[in-house]
């Protein structure tokens, strides 16, 4: 490391590669995209490398041109990323800090804030955010970095101060920053250009400072998106959407023309030029008419916006230029929608990467043609790139065919592998209402019938986070029970006595009939249903539950018969709760929660003993000014079916769910929002952090039942995770030696 990037060895943060000079030994499984994808940035130097973004903490990096990706993680949701083109293989990143890698991503480096000057780090919010407390110099909220192009030692960086933002600068390419006064509101982009002057996008308007003085210009509204294109020759080229129209600035900002798609009736967004060829850019729209229905896609101009073509118009069809995988077969065009993110190549204008909610898109050819780059085709479907950005809770095994594998996902439903996790398509396009399809949050087999299984399924996705029902009422939410004789190719509705209902697990009581199986749903908002014949009707089973719309979320079942049910909490003023039935749910006592536990999520229960519980919990923030400002979250062990409890995992406040392997039950897993899944050898005494798990938001950890020697993971926004069961010290990690500055 340069003297100049050196920081103190207890405070820096390390990315390590996936690939490179170790393999990691996890591989990520499921069939690609399905969720948005934002900030596609295309390597000035090599139109094969690229990075893209998404909004579940993901990060991904692709050398090949988009054929394969390798996922990475910097602990948050990363917001831009800038190349550094007079540095090979140096790039930044904007996720909740601002990060370097000077190897072409095989590692990072905290930037802002400086790591000397970070005093406490604590995650408090419902999705464990980092925040940064630093003892002095600028914190790590940037919001636009340039790299001067005379020196790239020199950095310019937007970051917000109070209400406002202010310009810093540095010399040394992040080792020393100087304030140098304020900027406009809602900076989005600074560009350098030659002789130190800079160009600031603000909120509504582009200012340009020459010889350390700034002038701004004009505003045309609103700037929703905004791009700049610098060329050898002439002048550079702003381009902006402000309430669905296109201007273009040659001066700066100075003055600014309307520059019309065709059909002139369209919406234009996201916007983007090629910062090397300031004459050529593509937007996003949506709403231009055809003669027969609206069109979506992206136009392009090579003349600075005097003139646009069309190279992608979706109407209720597929575009015939673009070749897509699965999304839009499965679901529709309108299902991905238009372009959240445009990347053009700096160096080749002909190659653009496009992202929307569900795809990541390349052309090559100027957008004569597009190729989907998220999925491929497999033997019996599709199977992931490694740009995968979809939530996920369970994987299913099927008992009856060893190769054949279910996941439950958000926002793509429920998927099937019938070759061990290789190839996927989806296992809900027959029977299942077109409202609940959006999430699949459980399934069951029957152990004993071949082909029979129930899932549970809901419109509402992301439960039980806070944001779904925060402006919502669990009265209004669709979903139910479907059931399936031919292992879930087929489904039909099994809803009699429930209603619609946000059913978030459903639990199979092995010990009853296969002719008369007993089954229970958790709804969130309702409580506990019950059927007694195999799903045909079912009955609310509440007696004992206190409280309105209780957000019944998980169930589990000791070998004794005992059910239990965890309720999410509604607020840390509002805690969750524990409940106990001896009676098939037609009582329900209260089990005490850990003293100061607010936040249940997840029950185990030793199948040897069934006194013995383990609670997996969700942090409370503590007392302003008490320091570390999460607590009681982690783990809890109870030796007498929770009279008492034991807290073992502390230092992990964000833990989502705790399972044990029914193989050893000495073995016991859990994962959380906290970028680590865990491992307990010793019945929950001790817990050791399984390495190369780097994803931010971790749900559930499942024993592989065919290899004892792996566990998949599944991920709040990075698919399933197939990995060593045990620590592997050799693994890579995305992100170790976060300073601990305040003992939990």
């Amino acid at each position: 490391m340069k003297p100049a990037l050196a920081v103190a060895a207890s405070l820096t943060f390390l990315v390590c590669a996936q690939v490179g000079q170790r393999q990691n030994p996890w591989r990520i499984i499921g069939p690609g995209g399905g969720g948005s994808m934002f900030h596609p940035t295309i390597d000035p130097r090599d139109p094969n490398v690229a990075l893209i973004a998404c909004d579940m903490t993901g990060a991904y990096l692709t050398h090949d041109g988009g054929r394969s990706w390798r996922m990475f993680n910097l602990g948050g949701t990363v917001r831009f990323f800038v190349f550094d083109e007079h540095q090979p293989h140096t790039i930044y990143a904007q996720a909740d800090a601002l990060f370097r890698t000077t190897d072409g991503g095989d590692s990072w480096t905290l930037i802002l804030p400086r790591p000397q000057s970070v005093r406490r780090i604590s995650m408090t919010d419902d999705d464990a955010e980092r925040n940064f407390q630093v003892a002095d110099g600028p914190g790590g909220a940037v919001s636009a970095l340039a790299i001067d192009p005379d020196n790239s030692q020199v950095l310019y960086a937007a970051l917000r101060s109070g209400p406002g933002y202010a310009l810093w600068t540095s010399p040394d390419a992040g080792a020393t920053w100087r304030e140098e006064g304020s900027l406009a509101e809602g900076v989005s982009h600074l560009w350098a250009g030659h002789g130190g002057t800079l160009y600031e996008a603000g909120a509504q308007s582009i200012a340009v400072r020459r010889d350390g003085r700034w002038q701004a210009g004009p505003s045309p509204g609103p700037l929703d998106y905004v791009s700049a294109g610098f060329g050898a020759h002439g002048p550079p080229a702003i381009y902006a959407t402000s309430r669905g129209r296109i201007f273009v600035s040659e001066d700066g900002g100075g003055h600014w023309r309307e520059s019309l798609l065709p059909g002139m009736h369209g919406r234009a967004g996201q916007i983007a030029a090629s910062a090397h060829h300031p004459e050529t850019a593509y937007v996003a729209f949506a709403g231009l008419r055809t003669p027969l229905h609206a069109s979506f896609g992206i136009a392009k101009t090579i003349d600075r916006g005097l003139h646009w073509q069309l190279v992608w118009q979706d109407t209720r069809t597929l575009a015939s230029n673009v070749h897509d995988a699965w999304i839009s077969a499965r679901f529709g065009t309108g299902w991905p929608g238009t372009a959240f993110g445009i990347g053009v190549s700096p160096a080749d204008p002909n190659v653009v990467l496009s992202t929307d909610s569900g795809r990541a898109t390349i052309s090559r050819d100027g957008g004569a043609t597009w190729q989907a780059v998220y999925s491929q085709p497999a033997s019996h479907g599709w199977t992931t790139t490694g740009l995968d950005v979809t939530t996920c809770y369970g994987v299913h095994f099927d008992p009856f065919d060893a190769r054949r594998l279910l996941v439950s996902y958000t926002d793509i439903g429920l998927f099937e592998s019938p070759d061990g996790g290789l190839s996927w398509r989806s296992a809900t396009r027959q029977g299942v209402p077109g409202e609940w399809l959006n999430t699949t949050y459980w399934m069951e087999f029957d152990p004993q019938v071949r082909g029979r299984a129930w899932a549970v399924m809901s419109g509402v996705h992301d439960l039980p986070r806070d944001k779904m029902w925060r402006n919502r009422s669990p009265d209004s939410y669709t979903g139910g029970v479907v059931v399936s004789d031919d292992g879930g190719r087929t489904w039909r509705v099994s809803n009699a006595g429930m209603g619609e209902t946000a059913a978030t697990h459903i639990l199979l009581d092995p010990a009853s009939p296969p002719e008369r199986r007993v089954l229970y749903v958790a709804g969130f908002g309702r409580g506990v249903f019950q059927s007694t014949d195999g799903g045909a009707h079912w009955a609310l089973r509440n007696n004992g539950i206190t409280g309105p719309q209780p957000f019944a979320w998980r169930l589990a079942r000791d070998v004794r018969g005992a059910l239990y049910l965890v309720v999410a909490r509604r607020s840390e003023a509002v805690p969750g709760a524990l409940y106990r039935s001896t009676d098939a749910a037609s009582h329900w006592t209260r089990v005490a929660l850990p003293e100061g536990v607010t936040g249940p999520n997840g029950l185990a229960i030793d199948p040897r003993d069934p006194r013995r519980l383990f609670l997996a919990a969700w942090s409370r923030a503590k007392p302003a000014g008490a320091g570390e400002s999460s607590q009681d979250g982690g783990i809890y062990f109870s030796p007498d079916a929770g009279a008492t409890w034991r807290h073992v995992l502390a230092k992990d406040q964000h833990i989502y769910d705790v399972t044990i392997d029914p193989r050893n039950p000495n073995l016991l897993y859990a994962a959380g929002f906290e970028s680590s899944a865990w491992r307990s050898t010793d019945g929950g005494v001790t817990w050791t952090r399984l390495g190369g798990f780097n994803f931010k938001w971790g749900h559930r950890v499942i024993p592989d039942p065919h290899d004892p020697d792996k566990v998949y993971i599944t991920t709040f926004g990075g698919s399933v995770w197939h990995g060593p069961a045990a620590r592997d010290p050799a693994a890579p990690e995305d992100l170790f030696g976060l300073p601990k500055l305040a003992p939990r």
